[in-house]
């Protein structure tokens, strides 16, 4: 399975976003400022809509799935049991592991935030996907919810996951960096080299980095790791 774009273009207006390159199989981190295009560069990867010039290509992709950084965009049951059978899901295994289950007959949009990102994502991740868009995954959830996000999107192994976003604190393991740079899409490369590439990595990755100290990944357990190494 591969993701192709080949010279794809993207313009609004005066702003503009260039991208080219191969995603294949892994989990892909695509980072960027906010206002820098990566929900744009997600719904083109998407074929929501069709790049300006250029084109995307997908090679042996048969199924696919953006997750968009709002989750009220998703919501279709009139219950949160129900939201869950819309993706073609048992409720009471999927509510149980998020702890959502005493509110199975709310309406999805009485929840929180949180509880409704919370709720798509579980819904998101219990399905396979040749292609997994994540748009800024990581909002509105709090640190406890980001580290169990983690540690499940580091050990997704089948097809291309692709998470776009400015978090700054908490990364599931990756195997491919990306960056959004005044309008261009860079390939930072594979890990661990893609670390020294890397012009968006938090202060505590660059700091580490400078100090010589070996990282091997972005993961917390690969982040302890590094700063506690004498």
């Amino acid at each position: 399975m591969r993701l192709h774009l080949k010279a794809a273009r993207a313009v609004r207006g005066n702003w503009s976003l260039a991208a080219q390159g191969t995603f294949s199989e892994g989990v892909h981190l695509v980072s960027g400022n906010v206002g820098s295009g990566k929900s744009t560069l997600a719904l083109m990867m998407a074929g929501l809509f069709s790049p300006t010039d250029g084109s995307i290509v997908r090679d042996g992709i048969s199924s696919k799935m953006i997750s968009l950084q709002f989750p009220e965009y998703h919501v279709t049951g009139s219950t949160v049991a129900d939201e869950c059978r819309s993706w073609g899901l048992d409720s009471e295994p999927v509510l149980s592991d998020i702890n959502l289950m005493d509110k199975r007959d709310f309406a999805p949009l009485s929840l929180s935030r949180g509880e409704l990102k919370r709720l798509h994502l579980a819904c998101v991740l219990a399905k396979k996907y040749d292609l997994l868009l994540l748009d800024e995954p990581f909002s509105s959830l709090d640190a406890r919810e980001k580290e169990r996000l983690c540690e499940i999107l580091s050990h997704r192994t089948d097809g291309i996951t692709i998470i776009f976003t400015h978090e700054q604190t908490f990364f599931p393991m990756v195997d491919h960096i990306w960056e959004i740079q005044q309008g261009e899409l860079f390939d930072c490369g594979d890990m661990p080299g893609a670390l020294t590439h890397w012009e968006h990595a938090p202060r505590l990755i660059k700091k580490i980095i400078s100090s010589g100290k070996e990282l091997k990944n972005i993961s917390h357990l690969y982040l302890q790791e590094a700063v506690c190494k004498t």
